[in-house]
């Protein structure tokens, strides 16, 4: 091993032993903070620097915000995370028991695999939601970690909103080590703009109830752009294509359907010419494979700004579809 990562290695399994230590409310950054919450949302200082006071700033969760990012995954090795057996027969077993919440949630136009694959990927439909205290966590980078500080910050300040809103205990929630919470793992700004109550009980649930869960994922998506009815990606194929000046790995719709067929690429879709998509790229085990993007992958960007992470979605959403049994036919009359 090199000698370097083997030193930032040990640091890391250090800090991820070391204890936490409580939060100090009065010092000058959460004093600041504590006054802002209280000037524009009317906080009680004393209320919430108890609340504070409680919530522990964990080394650990420091090391694995800043350690250093592992060596990209090929798209080959990412897939294989995610296109697992299990991971899609799990996906088929949810979608059977909580049909009755995916099919109120697809009215807003997300079909059924897209909203389980999205799950699925980020929490394995509810299994690995996150160990930490979402205070604990927030409170963590939004003052002992410089780097990030300004977006944590925010984000403990829609939490410690959320949490109001909802007539949550603030040292209840448990999230990811960065503040992402429940089954579909939204950030509290994600919760407080899209997060949606399903099940009509007056609450916003996206750590046990299902319907929730799915109507704030397919909420999120058709809010960035979802298309009802329009395809995530096609396969394409470049071996007669001028791919001058393309450049790969961005997220952005820069092309066109049309735009895209005229410097030679060949997929199939039934979008128009002017329909926006973008050229994707991907390491495949014997080599690139190519793909178009559309409206809908770009949207899954905005949920996770990575081409894989969509990639994976749209790929484990036609998995689980292709695994699940066929709708009974409609009774004769």
């Amino acid at each position: 091993m090199n000698p370097i990562r083997r030193l930032l290695l040990i640091a890391l399994c250090f800090a991820l032993a070391a204890p936490a230590r409580a939060l100090d409310a009065g010092r000058e950054d959460v004093r600041a903070f504590i006054g802002e919450m209280s000037d524009k949302h009317g906080f009680g200082a004393e209320d919430l620097g108890r609340v504070l006071d409680q919530a522990q700033s964990q080394a650990s969760i420091v090391a694995l915000m800043s350690r250093p990012a592992e060596k990209a995954l090929p798209w080959h090795e990412y897939r294989a995370r995610f296109l697992t057996e299990r991971r899609i027969s799990r996906g088929v077993e949810t979608g059977r028991l909580q049909a009755e919440a995916l099919e109120r949630a697809a009215e807003l136009g997300v079909p059924v695999p897209v909203l389980l694959s999205i799950v699925g990927v980020e929490t394995f439909y509810g299994e690995n939601t996150g160990r930490h205290r979402v205070i604990d966590a927030l409170a963590t980078l939004a003052f002992d970690y410089p780097p990030r500080s300004p977006f944590f910050r925010s984000e403990l300040e829609n939490f410690l909103l959320m949490s109001r809103e909802e007539s949550l205990d603030p040292l209840a929630p448990l999230g990811s080590y960065a503040g992402a919470m429940g089954i579909p793992q939204f950030m509290p700004s994600s919760f407080r703009n899209y997060a949606v109550d399903g099940d009509g009980d007056g609450h916003r649930n996206l750590w046990t109830s299902w319907a929730d869960v799915f109507a704030s994922v397919a909420n999120y998506l058709r809010e960035h752009g979802w298309r009802k009815d329009e395809p995530v990606m096609a396969r394409a194929d470049v071996t007669e294509a001028d791919l001058a000046g393309l450049e790969f790995g961005k997220l952005a719709l820069s092309e066109t359907v049309g735009s895209l067929r005229a410097r030679g690429v060949r997929f199939d879709t039934a979008l128009p010419a002017e329909a926006p998509a973008v050229l994707v790229e991907l390491a495949g085990r014997d080599g690139p494979e190519h793909r178009v993007g559309f409206t809908n992958f770009y949207a899954i960007t905005r949920y996770n700004r990575s081409q894989l992470y969509a990639s994976a979605v749209s790929d484990l959403a036609d998995a689980i579809a292709a695994a699940a049994p066929a709708a009974p036919p409609p009774p004769a009359e």
